[in-house]
């Protein structure tokens, strides 16, 4: 199936697989390369390759112009192949093609881990609530020892630019509001105002640098369940990784659960409402325990997570205004806009 085929759109099968059998350790002699798209949309294009023994995963940007920035295939790979050999579990690396020639667009290689990437509480509920417990413990613990990683010692030293990150953070997001608002949002300034108001103080006396995934959540968890129970095989979806301060990892853990709870939010991950799974005060201690980390300040933290998601549904909301999504169900997203403000400034306050 070539990428002219209706359902496997930037995949070419006739340029990849020469450069496949030539880069890729273990494909069976002679046999017929076929493959499926597993996810696609905005976010990177993933297809399952398989030569009928063994299969793969294929990583690539979606089509069309996007942000290199955005979909930075190097960097997931980078961080992948670093993090092989440590606590976190992540899959094998095996190949990148770092230019265009091949797919029109950087791409790599890596294995097919079996695994249930679990978005939503209704996929949970038949695991139990003591399962889905001991899952969410097992979820913090892979965070906090992502988090004690050290980068040099695993050859990322120069992966991301620490110095700065929290305010490069503040400022980022705050522009990204701006840009996509679609209405006077009086909380949305008192926030920033206060998150820029302390963020100096809070990257002068915070948490040390570290390896941050960026959006790390249970559905960017491969989870491979048996009669012994249920693991974390792998933790996926890199794109966003880069060297800063780790307790931006644990707050927007958080706030993602505060969403779920809204109930407002269209195709956002709602896992963290299943019966079992630990509340914040309990993701906050169980992280605690495993870290060396100062939890101090981590209002702050929650109150910049909940800013980013905020300015990030704000967007949506804004295309949606302009007829620019596709498919249903964005109506009522903007709804959660304040709700998100108000969990940031309500956690200020108690920083």
């Amino acid at each position: 199936m070539s990428a002219a085929s209706p359902g496997l759109p930037g995949l070419d099968l006739t340029t990849l697989t020469p450069w496949f059998r030539e880069q890729v350790p273990g494909v069976a002699a002679d046999a017929e390369l076929t493959a499926r798209l597993v996810s696609g949309g905005k976010s990177n294009l993933t297809y399952e390759l398989t030569d009928g023994t063994t299969s793969w995963i294929i990583r690539r940007p979606p089509l069309g112009q996007v942000l290199a920035t955005a979909h930075d295939m190097g960097r997931e790979y980078t961080v992948m192949t670093a993090l092989r050999g440590t606590p976190v579990p992540v899959p094998i690396t095996y190949a990148i093609c770092p230019d265009d020639a091949v797919l029109g667009a950087p791409f790599y290689v890596m294995e097919r881990v079996e695994g249930t990437p679990y978005r939503w509480a209704s996929e949970l509920a038949p695991l139990g609530a003591g399962r889905v417990r001991a899952l969410s413990e097992q979820l913090v613990d892979v965070l906090a020892a992502l988090h004690e990683v050290q980068s040099a010692t695993v050859g990322l030293a120069e992966f991301g630019r620490p110095d700065g990150f929290l305010a490069r953070q503040v400022r980022r997001w705050g522009k990204q509001m701006d840009a996509s608002r679609t209405r006077a949002l009086p909380a949305a300034d008192e926030l920033l105002l206060r998150l820029a108001a302390t963020v100096e103080d809070v990257q002068r006396v915070g948490s040390s640098p570290g390896i941050v995934h960026g959006d790390f959540r249970l559905d960017n968890a491969l989870v491979h369940s048996d009669a012994t129970g249920d693991t974390i095989r792998a933790v996926i979806d890199w794109e966003m990784a880069t060297l800063g301060d780790p307790l931006t990892d644990l707050a927007l853990m958080l706030v993602y659960g505060r969403m779920a709870s809204f109930g407002t939010v269209p195709d956002m991950p709602n896992s963290a409402i299943a019966p079992g799974y630990l509340s914040e005060d309990e993701i906050i201690a169980r992280y605690d325990a495993a870290s060396h980390r100062d939890l101090s300040h981590i209002g702050f933290y929650v109150g910049l997570a909940a800013y980013k998601l905020a300015a990030i549904v704000e967007g949506i909301h804004y295309r949606y205004l302009h007829g620019q999504t596709v498919g249903d169900g964005f109506a009522g997203i903007g709804d959660a806009v304040e709700p998100l403000l108000a969990t940031g400034l309500d956690a200020l306050d108690l920083s």
